[in-house]
């Protein structure tokens, strides 16, 4: 029974000692960015520009300790006519540092289509501040595109998850 005892607590130790995960470094862009569309005459359409708020951490007892949060930015066309194009979908850090740029061309969203960015746990190069910038074209006449960020994470039988919404900007 000894030997039992002591052999869980050399597994439970090499558990519980386990360094942070590092960060994620290779990522695929979702398969809708490359899904290339031209843009209607320039004159037709509305531009707006969407600051969406994401944690990929948040503070766990103190400042020293985090918790590392998958992130899924939600990207809604809620139009029942009319499409949304998307021209710019780029994260950055708390420190306001680019990490990613998520189109090089511009991608139309159908109506009621909804498209996602996700972020790994195990990337948490945005830190406790990371944002998205978005910028859209709508026609005249179009509702203006909803953008929504989910944060999870579960560890045992816990679980945490919380949502943010964009807001447009100049």
């Amino acid at each position: 029974m000894k030997k039992v005892l002591g052999l869980l607590a050399i597994i439970l130790g090499l558990l519980t000692s386990c360094d942070e995960p590092t960060r994620e470094t290779n990522f695929e862009l979702p398969k809708w960015s490359s899904e290339v569309v031209s843009l209607p005459a320039n004159d037709s359409l509305i531009s707006g520009k969407t600051y969406l708020p994401v944690y990929s951490q948040v503070y766990s007892i103190s400042e020293q300790r985090t918790l590392n949060l998958t992130v899924m930015a939600s990207l809604r066309n809620i139009s029942e006519k009319h499409d949304v194009y998307l021209t710019r979908a780029e994260y950055y850090s708390t420190s306001g540092e680019l990490i990613r740029t998520y189109l090089d061309n511009p991608v139309a969203l159908d109506p009621l289509e909804t498209i996602e960015i996700v972020i790994s746990e195990n990337d948490f190069s945005g830190g406790t501040g990371a944002n998205f910038i978005f910028e859209w074209h709508i026609p005249a006449g179009g509702n203006e595109p909803l953008f929504e960020g989910v944060m999870n994470s579960t560890l045992g039988q816990q679980g945490l998850s919380f949502t943010t919404e964009g807001k447009k900007i100049n």
